[in-house]
């Protein structure tokens, strides 16, 4: 069944669970995972959260406790969600140690009602951080205008972080600007690069889900020859991007401090048109040095039928380029879908917050002490 998982894990691909809840965490299903489906890590956003607070009756006893003491619902979440990526960090810590820390992540988002306040992001980072008080933490910022200058602050702090909601080519690179440029604050800091990590999480399923929709309005047949491709080359393009940043004079100076890479992760690797494989988000897009994290759904149908032979990225650029001209020349602005992407990531993440608050304050209210 894991074969394929194997294999990807043989070519460089980290495979990282998009998902995590108090059940995965007691019930043993984590470890098994991490023991027989290669996972080496765990991602999540406030959606994962609201929906696993809000189904069973794991979280009963926090609340319960939480609902005593009268807290308020934010500090419930907090509680509540720092719980879970603390155990789920422990579990993870033997592939932390031998993967020199690398992997053996977890990751928790700061506050999305933050994303355009650079400072209040930094200073959530830096709450989180000490909250979980795990070494194999990263704290999720969103790649927005806002989160640039929060993310070269807390990595110059030495907090490693996963940048998050990355849908442009030419946001990216400003992402991996602000990543070395926080190396060379923390440097400057005496602090140790080594210790410091980050991935960027470059999203690909919504850009064809947003582009596909555009050209099927076209409904012409030059534009369905175009459906489909748009996220995998945009995706293929941002790995040119790294590896042309990584080969920099810049970068060789912090390498030499001993800085580690910023890996390329690909999110939103869930599916979301039956017409393609299911599994087209992970066989297509296996290079080197990256992460891909995945929901169960797509984890379970790679171990099933994944197809994985080998590098299906380096060397597709030129390939990708004329696959995203083709999508211009339609009439469908990139920049406009991107920046339409980014926005409404943040408007969903601030949504599910606020289902999140939403269903914390039923469940303390359901468990709050009876009056006598």
């Amino acid at each position: 069944m894991t074969d394929a998982l194997k294999r990807l894990s043989d070519e460089g691909v980290a495979i990282w669970l998009d998902d995590l809840s108090r059940k995965r965490i007691t019930s043993g299903n984590l470890a098994e995972l991490i023991d027989q489906s290669h996972v080496v890590g765990v991602t999540t956003n406030p959606s994962i959260f609201q929906k696993a607070i809000s189904q069973g009756d794991g979280y009963d006893t926090q609340l319960t406790d939480l609902a005593a003491r009268e807290v308020t619902v934010e500090e419930a979440i907090r509680m509540i969600t720092t719980a879970d990526v603390r155990d789920a960090a422990d579990i993870l810590r033997p592939v932390f140690d031998a993967t020199d820390g690398q992997d053996g992540r977890v990751s928790i988002e700061v506050d999305p009602r933050l994303a355009h306040n650079t400072r209040a992001t930094v200073a959530e980072a830096k709450q989180l951080a000490w909250l979980v008080d795990r070494p194999n933490t990263l704290i999720k910022i969103p790649a927005t205008e806002a989160g640039l200058p929060a993310i070269t602050e807390t990595i110059g702090l030495g907090i490693s972080v996963n940048v998050t909601l990355i849908f442009s080519l030419e946001r990216y690179r400003k992402v991996m600007d602000a990543y070395l440029s926080g190396l060379e604050k923390a440097k400057e800091r005496g602090l140790d690069l080594s210790k410091i990590h980050s991935v960027a999480s470059f999203f690909v399923s919504r850009v064809d889900t947003e582009i596909d929709k555009r050209i099927d309005a076209l409904g012409t047949d030059e534009a369905k020859a175009a459906r489909g491709k748009a996220g995998l080359a945009n995706a293929r393009l941002a790995y040119q991007a790294y590896e042309e940043v990584f080969a920099s004079d810049r970068w060789a100076a912090l390498d030499k401090a001993h800085a580690n890479k910023q890996r390329p992760l690909w999110a939103s690797t869930g599916v979301k048109d039956k017409a393609y494989k299911d599994t087209l988000y992970v066989d297509d897009l296996v290079a080197p040095n990256t992460v891909n994290t995945m929901p169960e759904a797509t984890l379970e149908a790679t171990a099933d039928h994944g197809q994985i032979t080998g590098d299906t990225v380096t060397g597709t650029y030129e390939q990708a380029r004329a696959d995203l001209d083709a999508v211009e020349k339609l009439g469908i602005s990139y920049d406009e879908v991107v920046q339409l992407l980014e926005d409404e990531g943040v408007e969903k993440f601030e949504g599910a917050w606020n289902d999140l608050l939403k269903s914390t304050e039923a469940e303390l209210k359901r468990l709050a002490p009876s009056e006598a």
